[in-house]
């Protein structure tokens, strides 16, 4: 299928298509430009990890994956009104209720607005204690606080940025949200380099240029939905602050919001029992896996996006043979990705780890840790996909169920108890282990759920 001709087909914007449309041709209309995206979001951190290791050195990619954990925490608060918003409009534009569509618009951009300076405030006056709560050495204090004392005066920008974008997405313009993400990186990967190499701002460098590059894409989305050729744009005198709309959408992104607040737990045991077994450098080999980890994943992300408004518009509208229908083909598209990513991790371990050091001690970490971590790679994508699926069709509890399964219920215990038998590979161990265990949950709760469902049509 030529990429160019299915990003061309959305000629009329109108979301309405997606109750009547063929679904093989929707799934790749709305998943190619945020897959896309999700695939420059992911090689900027990657770039970004390139120009630190080479630019700052190892220390540096330890002290930045201290930073992770924090990062899941504000995106855990990002995604609670930004995931949520984007869903509730697909299911307010199945019902024909644009005018509740409108509004949440609205909502999202004062929410997040609201949440981003309240924790970045916060952040910012707690930062060292916090950074030290999550494992951070006197070592890796330093390059971790410079880069989180500029990047939380910018996470209000992110906030309503990242937000704003996915109702772009849901609401008729997958290839300008795909766009949005594109220029973003595009002014990270200038900046980034001329900060670090030329002008030596070192971490600061680093996060002033995420910053500015997130303040580009929120101007961007900013103009789409003041322009009145949008099917969604901004109201301002008929805009009115709903606590009921509010509660809607936490109701809904709270899956997302509990999947990546348990993220920050399981990244601060992963990155302790690192450093309990195998120090800083153990810290940096997993900063720069999880970099690659979050590639492969970021393309599953990619094609759930895709799939969350068709499933959500049809849900809506009472189709479920087109919303499980459009669930099986992402499916097999997101394990036919997995099993690519598998196989490069396996195969060319040596020449991906190469990209971001030369140092030898934290090549020989990172290689085998990647080569462990990857080993049910097929099997994340059904829990993500099945997951993402209830949480589309407003099934909030089941999917804060099965968005926990792995990390809280299966992650968080293996972690505890691998580690010491095993040292550091028993840390990567735990990761492919609790994957396979909670593919098996994920399978069995889908199997009774859609029984009810079908019931219920």
């Amino acid at each position: 299928m030529n990429i160019t001709k299915v990003l061309s087909q959305n000629n009329t914007n109108d979301p309405h298509l997606l109750g009547r449309g063929d679904i093989r041709k929707l799934l790749a209309q709305y998943s190619l430009p945020a897959i896309i995206g999700m695939v420059i979001t992911s090689l900027y951190h990657i770039v970004d990890s390139i120009f630190i290791g080479h630019g700052i050195g190892a220390a540096a990619l330890s002290g930045m994956a201290v930073t992770f954990p924090i990062m899941n925490i504000l995106i855990a608060f990002s995604t609670l009104v930004g995931v949520g918003g984007a869903t509730l409009t697909s299911i307010r534009l199945g019902e024909k209720d644009e005018e509740d569509a409108r509004s949440i618009l609205g909502h999202v951009a004062v929410v997040n607005s609201v949440n981003g300076i309240v924790l970045g405030v916060v952040s910012l006056i707690f930062l060292d204690p916090i950074l030290k709560t999550f494992g951070a050495s006197e070592t890796l204090l330093p390059y971790a606080r410079d880069f989180l004392s500029v990047y939380m005066m910018g996470v209000p920008v992110g906030y309503v940025f990242i937000g704003l974008n996915n109702i772009m997405r849901v609401t008729g313009y997958p290839r300008k949200a795909m766009l949005s993400s594109f220029l973003t990186v595009a002014v990270n990967v200038l900046l980034a380099p001329l900060f670090i190499f030329v002008l030596g701002w070192g971490m600061k460098g680093v996060a002033l240029a995420t910053v500015l590059s997130q303040l580009t894409g929120l101007i961007w989305v900013l103009i789409h939905f003041f322009d009145k050729r949008s099917f969604i744009r901004f109201d301002v005198k008929r805009f009115r602050l709903s606590s009921r709309t509010v509660l809607n959408m936490m109701a809904i992104g709270v899956s997302p919001f509990l999947m990546n607040l348990t993220a920050s737990l399981v990244v601060s045991i992963i990155n302790f029992g690192l450093m309990k077994h195998g120090g800083d450098l153990a810290v940096g080999a997993y900063g720069i896996i999880n970099r690659i980890n979050y590639l492969f994943g970021m393309i599953v992300i990619g094609l759930t996006m895709g799939m969350q408004p068709i499933v959500g518009y049809n849900y809506g509208a009472r189709q479920l043979d087109r919303s499980f229908k459009a669930l099986r083909y992402t499916i097999v598209a997101g394990t036919v990705i997995m099993i690519f990513g598998l196989l490069c991790s396996q195969i060319f371990p040596h020449l991906i780890m190469g990209m971001f050091t030369s140092d030898s001690e934290l090549l020989d970490i990172a290689i085998r840790g990647l080569r462990i971590t990857t080993i049910f790679f097929p099997v994340i994508a059904v829990q993500m996909v099945i997951s993402n699926f209830f949480q589309s069709v407003g099934k909030a509890k089941i999917a804060i169920f099965l968005s926990l399964t792995r990390q809280l219920i299966f992650l968080i215990p293996l972690l505890l108890l691998l580690p010491g038998y095993f040292g550091v590979d028993g840390v990567f161990m735990s990761m492919p282990a609790a994957d396979m265990i909670s593919f098996f949950v994920t399978v069995l709760t889908f199997a009774y759920q859609y029984r009810g469902m079908r019931a219920r049509t």
